[in-house]
């Protein structure tokens, strides 16, 4: 009697997404960087809502503890690299498809922009929204992945802590 093939854990498709990630990312910036060129074409509206536009991050999210010098690139480096140890850790652990989605995306997006940071001496981000006057930070698609990841990690919490609260009430 044979059993039945096993099936990929949480872990290894987790690690597959994250590598999607990373190589969409990465992709995204070679073409905007070396065949479309856009730090020599400025701003290009692509939609009355979107546009693309070169900045380069030195910071976290948003530009913030902006390192500016190869000891604070490098300290950036090194603390994202142990933020993707923990990343990796829990999602060995994780026992639910959106924590592992949620944190397939997060892992991705931070691989990402670390590459960014050792290849290129900061974050290339270029994508811009806008609407109405308001023009929110420009980013890239390892924030945009974060961020969403970030965003299921708080659903999943606010869900399952009803799902506990209902279960004991």
């Amino acid at each position: 009697m044979t059993s039945a093939p096993a099936t990929p854990s949480f872990f290894a498709k987790g690690l597959l997404a994250a590598g999607l990630i990373v190589l969409a990312d990465q992709l995204s910036k070679w073409w905007v960087l070396d065949i479309f060129q856009l730090p020599a074409k400025g701003i290009v509206e692509v939609l009355p809502f979107f546009n693309l536009v070169m900045v380069w991050n030195r910071g976290v999210s948003f530009g913030l503890l902006a390192a500016d010098g190869d000891l604070g690139r490098w300290l950036l480096v090194g603390f994202t690299l142990a933020i993707c140890g923990v990343v990796a850790v829990w999602l060995k652990r994780a026992e639910r498809c959106l924590v592992a989605a949620a944190l397939a995306l997060v892992l991705g997006g931070a691989i990402g922009n670390i590459i960014d940071r050792v290849r290129l001496g900061a974050v290339a981000d270029f994508i811009q929204l806008h609407a109405a006057g308001y023009s929110f930070y420009v980013f890239n698609i390892a924030d945009a992945a974060i961020s969403i990841g970030v965003a299921l990690l708080l659903m999943d919490a606010i869900l399952s802590g009803r799902q506990n609260g209902s279960a004991e009430g």
